[in-house]
């Protein structure tokens, strides 16, 4: 039995300022005619869908070579940054290596340099997602060195601290030992060690320094301390003595005037009193004698200055 629609034409019109035009189709025409519109509408969607699929695969392939080139460039620049922080940091170790001769302490052991202390390393994880193997291979080796660097950053602060810390000691303890010349002028006399006495002509040992000097000379505090004696006795006649701490003290005798007194905190280069002639003296003169935890040392292994200031 055939279809109801088998044995019908299709008549398509259309109005034209000329009249009415009109198309014929038999049932089989028509089923081709919309086969043909299927194929060609399906091909055009499918040529669509492909250009489409290329163009976008084009542009994100595009968008991916221009990323992987800017990361491959910051890469570049971050390498020569860090070759430039390395080789700064082989040159402050060369300075610390000095500093720490100058300051007379030993040197950082070459395997503890290699380690360093501390630091904080870069998490990979957040580099390598879609990256390629390359790519990954130079951030691990960036990550390495940015790890090292760190750590010997760490460690060069740590040792400029106790370099600090040691510096600042040496100070405190430079600042004690009397290191000037107690007077400006004169002339050096009796030294230190064993001579005839020149009141009564008896060998005696001299336990300090004579410097011949005009009487109201003024007399220099070598280093800093506190006045421990400030007052007039028999053979020093007026003297003064002052604790630097540290184990250092020295004495000043035959002075003509006193200028501190008991407990008093003198600098060095303070004028602790005027030369002169009083006590056990021949001729004006300053004695001078330096002590270390009490024994005598000789004055002119502590004259550094030529000068008192």
């Amino acid at each position: 039995m055939k279809h109801p629609l088998s044995n019908k034409n299709f008549i398509f019109q259309r109005e034209t300022e000329t009249g009415v035009r009109q198309w014929h189709f038999t049932h089989g025409q028509a089923i081709a005619l919309l086969g043909v519109t299927a194929v060609v509408i399906g091909a055009f969607l499918f040529m669509s869908a492909d250009f489409l699929s290329n163009y976008l695969y084009e542009k994100r392939l595009a968008e991916f070579k221009s990323n992987y080139s800017n990361i491959a460039n910051n890469l570049g620049l971050l390498q020569k940054r860090l070759k430039q922080i390395d080789d700064q940091m082989a040159i402050i170790e060369e300075k610390d290596k000095a500093i720490r001769t100058y300051a007379g302490m030993p040197e950082i052991d070459q395997d503890i340099r290699k380690l360093g202390i501390g630091g904080r390393s870069l998490e990979s994880n957040i580099f390598t997602d879609n990256l390629a193997p390359a790519v990954n291979k130079e951030l691990s080796i960036l990550e390495m060195d940015v790890g090292r660097l760190s750590r010997e950053v760490n460690l060069e602060l740590t040792s400029y601290k106790s370099i600090y810390e040691k510096v600042q000691e040496d100070i405190q303890r430079i600042t004690k030992i009397p290191s000037i010349r107690p007077v400006d002028g004169g002339y050096l006399n009796s030294s230190y060690g064993y001579r005839i006495d020149p009141i009564d002509n008896v060998r005696r040992f001299h336990q300090g320094q004579d410097i011949t000097i005009p009487i109201g000379t003024p007399i220099y505090a070598p280093a800093d301390g506190v006045v421990k004696r400030a007052y007039y006795v028999g053979g020093f006649g007026n003297h003064v003595k002052i604790n630097h701490g540290a184990g250092y003290s020295t004495v000043f005798a035959h002075l003509s005037k006193l200028k501190v007194k008991y407990g008093e905190e003198v600098k060095r280069g303070d004028i602790i009193g005027l030369t002169g002639n009083t006590g056990r003296s021949t001729a004006p003169h300053l004695h001078y004698e330096i002590h270390y935890y009490g024994t005598p040392q000789n004055p002119l292994d502590y004259f550094f200055t030529v000068s008192s200031k």
